[in-house]
């Protein structure tokens, strides 16, 4: 793809890494979008989230802050109040959008009350099990949820701690792997379905949807599955027929505005065998890297690079 040079280069520093066990997927989607942003012409620096994180921004002075730091306080608006405390115009999301998004049972909660669908779900703090007994609060969760479900934590993505639990010995493994990354873990009921991501994108226009992307894998979609080349089969435009991409699109399109997101978000759905969208997850700061389902949408629907520049240029103040 030629890359143009943007008409007006802009002074951007791209904040990737972080503590979360996101820190690598982050650092790779910084160094990505800063090597395009590169092109572009503008002058790009990628800051990490640490102790020199603010001195390094008033030194730069940039004119832009593109955050993609994931998971954790990447997304959950603490970041984001930084920015807005150092008075610096950034690309994503304002904090209180970020609050809605970022705590799963929170997302659930809001984008029901803009119609959509989403698996229901039981949210539990790891300090149930051990003062009522796991063995009885497991029960109670296959009594009221059934089997298989999934089970995931509070907070985060890249299928990091998410497990699909058929059996009871399942479900008790899941919840241990679960605890490692969140203290409250978030049971939902599974939806049998293909699984599709629709990225949505606002450069001061309005919310549009990319095309859709389905993703086909052998085995549960899980980090491992997310981001080494090979394990993982992606398709865009989903092989679906229009009537269910225009469903898909409307569905993450009342996703993105339900919760205020800003210029980027990807929603992650099941559509079920008789064409119905569930709402799974959403992300508002979707990864960048090369295996990534933001850039392949985008891609997708046609200058990924015209994309990034046109982001860069209407910054949240």
């Amino acid at each position: 793809m030629t890359i143009a040079t943007s008409p007006e280069p802009l002074r951007i520093a791209v904040l990737a890494g972080g503590l979360s066990h996101e820190r690598d997927v982050s650092q790779r989607s910084g160094n990505r979008v800063a090597q395009v942003l590169r092109h572009l012409g503008h002058s790009v620096i990628v800051l990490d989230v640490d102790a020199r994180m603010i001195s390094s921004l008033r030194a730069f002075s940039p004119d832009v802050v593109w955050p993609l730091v994931h998971g954790g306080h990447g997304e959950d608006g603490g970041l984001q109040n930084v920015l807005i405390g150092l008075e610096l115009p950034y690309v994503g999301t304002h904090s209180d959008g970020c609050q809605r998004a970022s705590f799963k049972p929170t997302a659930k909660a809001t984008v029901r009350t803009g119609g959509v669908l989403t698996p229901d779900s039981l949210t539990l703090p790891k300090d149930y099990f051990a003062q009522m007994g796991a063995q009885e609060v497991l029960g109670m969760v296959t009594d009221h949820l059934g089997l298989p479900v999934v089970v995931k934590p509070n907070q985060g993505g890249s299928g990091l701690g998410v497990s699909l639990a058929s059996n009871a010995d399942d479900l008790r493994s899941a919840m241990v792997g679960c605890f490692a990354y969140d203290e409250r873990a978030l049971i939902e009921k599974y939806v049998a379905g293909t699984e599709v991501a629709v990225s949505v994108v606002d450069t001061g226009s309005g919310p549009r949807a990319l095309p859709p992307v389905e993703v086909f894998s052998e085995g549960a979609y899980d980090f491992d599955a997310r981001y080494n080349p090979g394990r993982s089969e992606y398709f865009v435009p989903a092989r679906l027929s229009e009537a269910a991409i225009e469903r898909l699109k409307e569905t993450a399109i009342i996703v993105h505005t339900t919760l205020g997101l800003g210029h980027v978000s990807r929603t992650d759905l099941i559509l079920d065998e008789t064409g119905t969208p569930w709402f799974i997850d959403v992300n508002v700061t979707p990864g960048m890297t090369e295996t990534s389902l933001f850039p392949l949408a985008a891609e997708a629907d046609g200058d990924l690079p015209s994309l990034y520049d046109a982001l860069v240029h209407a910054p949240l103040l």
